[in-house]
């Protein structure tokens, strides 16, 4: 099933009443705007997997991936695998976020930022539930922006993994050291399928978010970024790449060995931030009433929700006579045609029609 970006509550209240026969689940307590958050609790084995998925609203590529992972740990196949884990999961943590596909919760509060102080409602219930749970390995799934690469000459960052730091040393603890080797093995399990596109993601120290406090108290957590896929704006080809992620994790840590050093680990490309949307060159552009000829333009796609639909707005990102980023897309705008106009900017959203459908992700 195809769920695009949009992935409000309703779709996950759904999906439980589908497989209600199956699944074991009940309700940890309730958002800001009194949203139920749901907890899931697969298998019956000693080692421990917490796993949450969009405590960003508007990160639901892997509450997606969630929904095909859980299928197939209830498949009869699986039986091994639910003998030897038992995983908590909690598909949306932010379930007000998500109805309004935002990354701030109700109050407007970034949850991957309230770590010490909890002051949310929804923060309160993760860590109850990490107390409770006290698992072996966290899964921090998130999801990540277009402009990431897999390293200074690598492609698009559709996959992005960190083993979080425990201190401002970025100290290699016993918890990072465990986790450091599982990423590497999910890495070595997709890279070949997923050349230049597997991405390691900044390891600065920050006690505010979850996935370094949770190192911090002994914890091996890894962090799961979504990104983007050549074309893939409604990122269901990055979904079933979090799925094979996901599948390729367990069953390493079925065999609890730890054969991925942490060398390997580091030589996973560190992300970079150079990729834009969209160049267009040979552009004409009207700037406070001064005109630049041909011109290259990037251009960087705003999220917007309206009418229960995620729609791509292209908006000015840079221009110049020869930029430096990367694009996802490239338009060569012959002087002819469409360049003849010029291209002018109100709050760096495109304000001339003409462009529109060009510019647009699904041109």
């Amino acid at each position: 099933m195809i769920y695009k970006r949009y992935f409000p509550p309703k779709i996950l209240n759904d999906f439980l009443k589908n497989h209600n026969d199956r699944l074991d689940y009940n309700i940890l307590g309730h958002s800001v705007s009194d949203l139920p958050i749901y907890e899931l609790n697969i298998g019956t084995g000693k080692k421990r997997i917490l796993m949450w998925s969009q405590m960003h609203g508007n990160e639901s590529t892997t509450t997606k991936a969630l929904l095909d992972f859980i299928p197939w740990l209830l498949d009869s196949n699986q039986k091994n695998l639910l003998n030897t884990f038992t995983f908590y999961i909690i598909p949306q943590l932010n379930p007000d976020g998500a109805e309004a596909y935002t990354r701030l919760n109700a109050n407007q509060f970034d949850l991957n930022r309230d770590a010490i102080e909890l002051s949310q409602p929804e923060s309160l219930l993760l860590r109850s539930a990490y107390d409770r749970i006290t698992p072996d390995y966290a899964l921090n799934l998130h999801g990540q922006r277009t402009i990431y690469s897999a390293g200074l000459n690598g492609g698009p960052a559709t996959l992005s993994f960190l083993a979080p730091s425990a201190d401002l040393d970025r100290s290699i603890t016993s918890a990072r050291k465990t986790a450091m080797s599982a990423i590497a093995s999910i890495y070595m399990a997709l890279c070949k399928e997923l050349p230049d596109g597997i991405g390691r993601y900044d390891d600065t120290f920050n006690p505010n978010c979850v996935g370094d406090t949770f190192t911090r108290k002994g914890t091996p957590t890894i962090l799961f970024e979504a990104g983007h896929y050549p074309g893939d704006y409604q990122r269901e080809i990055c979904r079933k790449f979090v799925f094979k992620a996901l599948k390729a994790l367990i069953n390493y840590l079925e065999n609890d060995n730890e054969v991925y050093s942490i060398e390997q680990y580091l030589k996973i490309p560190k992300n970079t931030d150079d990729y834009v949307d969209l160049i267009v060159s040979n552009i004409d552009i009207s700037v406070d009433g001064k005109i630049f000829k041909n011109q290259q333009l990037a251009i960087q796609y705003i999220e917007e929700l309206k009418d229960g639909e995620v729609i791509f707005t292209p908006s000015f990102h840079d221009f110049g006579s020869q930029l430096s980023q990367k694009a996802h897309r490239y338009i060569n705008l012959p002087f002819d045609d469409l360049s003849d106009s010029i291209l002018y900017f109100k709050d760096k959203i495109i304000k001339n029609t003409k462009f529109d459908k060009l510019f647009s992700v699904n041109h």
